[in-house]
């Protein structure tokens, strides 16, 4: 514990990890740009990372690409963030207004309202497209993992999933995260990455320039209304 919270108690390192947690691979140099810290300095701090085991390097041409070790690290990266810094800030549950009722949508900052969680859809829209699958019959929960049913087959293959690629993957296939700004669970684990890869290819959703934030396109906002009865 006192090495990885070593590793992870740097700001600089934070950051890094920060940036990376939308599932992508970047170079040293793209990663130095969206730290502002300088190369040398970026290296060393990777480098380190490295030898943690909370990234990994990969080497595509001439460069090499830097992302998370692993969903498992997204996930433990993730829970620490949903469980302690609440507590540790004092602050009320962000996604409540004084009243003590749930935010609007459009109360809500873009992260909160749909983002990355690695390589899955998180936030307010990821808790919803979880909810509405849930309620559709779709998915069953044993203990925290997801199952699709009989029926759910045929909703996803309706959304663009391939499940049989997804059970295909040598990963967890359908995990429930707990969301650190809704406080409730969303989709992880292959299912997850699969809808989230849907979404982006019908353009559903689309990324932005703040990394990890995502944005409904009018289409997805009806497409996911009349599939799932999510309205965003």
């Amino acid at each position: 514990m006192a090495r990885i919270g070593a590793l992870i108690g740097s700001p600089v390192r934070a950051r890094i990890l920060t940036v990376l947690f939308d599932g992508r691979a970047l170079t040293a140099t793209e990663l130095s740009n969206e730290v502002g810290t300088a190369p040398a300095t970026t290296s060393e701090h990777l480098g380190l990372l490295l030898g943690g085991g909370l990234i990994a390097r990969e080497k595509s041409g001439r460069h090499h690409y830097y992302s998370l070790a692993s969903a498992e690290v997204a996930g433990a990266l993730e829970g620490l963030v949903a469980r302690l810094a609440p507590a540790s800030e004092g602050k009320e549950s962000p996604e409540r207004s004084q009243t003590g009722l749930p935010l609007k949508p459009n109360q809500l900052r873009p992260i909160q309202r749909a983002r990355f969680c690695y390589d899955h859809i998180a936030g307010r829209l990821g808790v919803a497209i979880a909810d509405g699958l849930m309620q559709r019959g779709a998915l069953c929960l044993t203990g925290e993992h997801y199952q699709v049913t009989d029926s759910g087959q045929a909703v996803l293959a309706q959304m663009g999933v391939c499940l049989q690629t997804a059970r295909a993957k040598k990963r967890i296939f359908a995990k429930q995260c707990l969301d650190w700004s809704e406080r409730r669970h969303h989709i992880s684990g292959a299912l997850g990455a699969a809808l989230a890869e849907a979404c982006l290819q019908r353009l559903w959703v689309q990324r932005t320039s703040e990394r990890r934030v995502l944005t409904v396109t009018p289409e997805g906002k009806r497409a996911l209304s009349d599939l799932l009865g999510v309205e965003f």
